[in-house]
């Protein structure tokens, strides 16, 4: 079955289900926010249907594969959070970029052949992936927690403003995303310290590195929320920072090694 049409109405849906989410933002004295989360949900099924049908059903890392699954998990997870904590917001920045990455992938991507992996490097892979998505979560809360603190000081709580939680309930759910993040990112450092024999041959140093200080900058801040009550501009900034290291560990070097130099990474 060809999977243009799944993947043209996972796209359409996410896009649907983010306007639905964005209702608010225009003034709608009803927001539709379960049938945008309900739409949501159904295009995050059909991305999921369209990366195992694209791929074989088995776990694809190359450069805009790797992209699609990240993004497809980052939706799942956003529908969840908004589960135990309405951030209609969140879906309003995750799910468009959910179908652009999707779109990248099926449309303009090169095929690929998926490695195999043995069960050891599927654990690991799993476990950074749900590392990867819970604390891209929390840096897309962090630019929210931004926009927020910065209109209430100016005194100019707009429609986004009014749409998300309190203040202190998006800062307490930004600190529970980071801490499940790091715990997820020790784990993820850990088996691939176990599992992967030769980082060099496979060109993982970079990854490794970056990986490590991304860690000690989220630990950081951890120990900073917890030891001297840091909050705010500081914790925004260093989840940000810490992000964009996360990023250039996870795909900066895959970037460069496979688009650029079109060679492949192990």
């Amino acid at each position: 079955m060809s999977l243009t049409l799944p993947s043209i109405l996972a796209i359409a849906l996410y896009v649907v289900g983010a306007a639905l989410l964005a209702a608010p933002l225009t003034g709608c004295p009803r927001a539709p926010r379960r049938l945008g989360l309900a739409t949501a949900t159904v295009a995050v099924l059909l991305h999921a249907a369209v990366l195992l049908g694209a791929h074989g059903g088995r776990v694809d890392l190359h450069f805009f594969a790797a992209l699609s699954l990240v993004a497809c998990v980052v939706a799942a997870l956003t529908l969840l959070v908004n589960l135990s904590r309405p951030v209609a917001g969140l879906g309003v920045i995750v799910f468009p970029l959910a179908a652009l990455l999707l779109a990248l992938d099926v449309f303009l991507a090169p095929p690929t052949v998926p490695r195999p992996m043995d069960w050891q490097i599927k654990l690991h892979v799993v476990i950074a992936l749900l590392a990867y998505s819970v604390l891209s979560i929390a840096a897309v809360l962090a630019l929210l927690l931004a926009v927020q603190e910065r209109a209430l000081r100016a005194r100019r709580p707009g429609l986004l403003v009014r749409a998300l939680p309190p203040l202190t309930q998006t800062e307490a759910l930004l600190f529970r995303l980071i801490g499940a993040g790091f715990a997820l990112l020790t784990l993820t450092l850990l088996s691939g310290f176990l599992f992967i024999a030769n980082i060099r041959a496979q060109h993982l140093v970079h990854t490794t590195v970056l990986s490590v200080v991304a860690w000690l900058i989220f630990g950081a801040l951890l120990w900073g929320r917890w030891r001297h009550g840091w909050r705010g501009r500081s914790a925004v900034n260093l989840t940000l920072i810490g992000m964009a290291v996360l990023g250039l560990a996870f795909f900066g070097s895959k970037f460069v090694l496979e688009v650029i130099l079109q060679r492949t990474m192990g």
